[in-house]
């Protein structure tokens, strides 16, 4: 393994920032969200402890348009193209929060209209991930069509393993109460940026690693933190409510209908320790 291939996600993070790169856009915690946002100049703070346990991202439905053999290419938009641009970019990590190196993303989406196209390859392309893991896809806002919220398919692959299908949703839809495939863990974060939006994501692949150093870990609170209720399935949570789960204290970040599976700690996209 070389050295690149060695680095734990925090490393990546201390990394990118110690050489004034741009990491990918601010994430809040958790194998999803793994950053915090880069606001006024100021330095983000470091990504969470990172620890051999984060869960894998989860599979979902291939669905009915994808298309093999896409073009290499890591811009999905041409000279006219219409919709609002967007910026996706993130991490590919295996189960040891090691970076992937060379692993395939597979893309594929609607246009601005919520049309697939399946004679072509617009808004289809696949590109690997650097030495560090990252990945950058240039591409629109997708449409809509009946039936679905707005999302983002894409398939995953480490060099040699099986390949993880799966899909990447906008937080703030009206259809994510209704979709009956959207699961919040695979929420991106979005943030506007001009006329653009930027959003991000981190894969975790099923692909086991060998950390060369034991990760760090964090330390469970001692008490409940004031304030909240504790958090319960089918209550409606507004963004900047606070609850508490299994003794952690946890403040909403976007508005939502609380459901099995949703807890705190699985969904760092709905929720934030704090």
């Amino acid at each position: 393994m070389d050295e690149d291939s060695k680095l734990s996600r925090k490393t990546v993070l201390r990394a990118a920032l110690a050489a004034g790169v741009a990491a990918p856009v601010a994430l809040i915690g958790g194998p999803a969200l793994a950053r915090t946002t880069v606001a006024g100049g100021q330095a983000p703070e470091l990504t969470p402890a990172c620890h051999d346990g984060d869960e894998p991202t989860i599979e979902q439905t291939e669905g009915p348009y994808f298309k093999p053999n896409s073009p290499e290419r890591t811009d999905l938009v041409t000279p006219g193209t219409q919709g609002t641009r967007l910026t996706v970019s993130g991490y590919v990590f295996g189960r040891a929060c090691l970076p992937v190196n060379r692993a395939l993303l597979d893309f594929w989406q609607a246009d601005v209209n919520g049309a697939y196209d399946n004679t072509g390859y617009t808004f289809r392309g696949h590109q690997y991930t650097d030495a560090q893991g990252a990945f950058r896809l240039s591409t629109i806002v997708p449409g809509l069509y009946p039936g679905r919220t707005r999302h983002i398919h894409v398939k995953v692959q480490a060099p040699g393993r099986p390949i993880l299908t799966t899909q990447l949703y906008f937080p703030n839809e009206p259809r994510n109460n209704t979709d009956t495939i959207f699961d919040a863990r695979l929420l991106m974060t979005v943030r506007d940026n001009g006329s653009a939006k930027e959003a991000a994501f981190d894969f975790v692949l099923n692909v086991p690693q060998n950390p060369t150093s034991t990760p760090p870990t964090s330390t469970p609170p001692t008490s409940t933190p004031p304030g909240g209720t504790s958090w319960t399935a089918g209550t409606s949570y507004a963004a900047g409510a606070r609850v508490t789960y299994g003794g952690q204290g946890y403040v909403c970040l976007q508005g939502h209908t609380a459901q099995p599976g949703w807890e705190p700690p699985a969904v760092p996209a709905l929720w934030r320790a704090g």
